[in-house]
């Protein structure tokens, strides 16, 4: 629609919406608003009012090209480059997985642990997010909680690009935040053992035999989906390993699937963790096992 400069953003956005629609997109009206917002460097707030305003030359590129990026196939949020969680907007692409609700629900039980843990110790607490990719939980624990310091850590040196990336926009809670490159609890420096308050992660548990859609199966880090023959297997690792690193009392927070919770509810309490719950997502589906270790 580039031979068409300088048309409003309007014929635009209506033509990011059929062709979207004729492609079978799921959200056509949102994903195309989303792409006109981008291109345009609009607010949402401003794209209404901005709509009868004519396209300019490079930013009509940037549309064609994020327009069809999303034709193909390729997620949303990879397409725009960013996504919002909780409080931050993040650089996301293919190095690190979509951030998603359910991962914000993860880190509502995570803060609320972290206000617990500080009434009793009065004190700076320490935190471990374990395969932080693009730093979504670690940057949103300190940007939170003033009182957290935070080892963010990761086994893909790309993903840790990202989450540095998206670090460096933190401003000061940056300075509260360290960077790890590692395989789980190994990336940590060893005199941290026994001192951690927090472990928190969004770990694989999908299981290699699983059905992904598309979207996800085509696109996103395998490495950071899969977990194993059982889906299991990392949530598995950090129960069992986290006692040697967490303080007393401490806590590890971590999503899982629906249908893992209670093995994974009773594999906790089998390791000596006494104070153990799951907690439901937005939707209503068990997703976060909280697993306390007590003085």
């Amino acid at each position: 629609m580039s031979e068409l400069q300088p048309a409003p953003w309007r014929d635009f956005l209506r033509e990011a919406e059929r062709r979207l629609a004729q492609a079978g997109v799921g959200s056509p009206q949102v994903d195309a608003r989303r792409i006109v917002e981008r291109a345009g460097g609009f607010e949402p707030v401003e794209l209404l009012g901005a709509l009868d305003q004519p396209a300019g030359r490079r930013a009509v590129g940037f549309f064609d090209q994020m327009l069809e990026r999303r034709l193909a196939g390729e997620p949303l949020q990879y397409v725009l480059g960013r996504w919002g969680f909780r409080t931050l907007d993040l650089l996301v692409d293919r190095r690190v997985l979509i951030p998603r609700p359910e991962t914000e629900i993860v880190v509502e039980h995570a803060l609320g642990e972290l206000d617990r843990l500080a009434a009793a110790k009065q004190a700076p607490l320490v935190a471990v997010d374990l395969g932080t990719g693009s730093g979504a939980i670690a940057l949103s624990l300190v940007a939170e909680r003033s009182q957290v310091e935070v080892w963010a850590t990761d086994a893909s040196a790309a993903a840790l690009d990202v989450a540095g990336a998206n670090l460096a926009g933190l401003g000061q809670p940056a300075l509260r935040v360290h960077l790890a490159a590692g395989d789980w609890f190994e990336a940590l420096p060893g005199d941290l053992a026994g001192t951690i308050d927090l472990v928190v992660s969004n770990p694989p548990y999908v299981a290699e035999g699983d059905e992904l859609p598309a979207e996800v199966a085509g696109w996103e880090p395998r490495a950071a989906l899969v977990a194993g023959p059982a889906g299991t297997e990392a949530l598995e690792h950090l129960l069992r390993e986290a006692p040697r690193w967490l303080a007393r009392p401490g806590v590890i927070v971590v999503e899982l699937a629906p249908w893992q919770a209670e093995q994974m509810c009773r594999l906790a309490v089998e390791l000596g963790y006494p104070d153990t719950r799951v907690e439901r997502d937005l939707a209503g589906r068990e997703r976060v096992l909280v697993a306390r270790l007590n003085s």
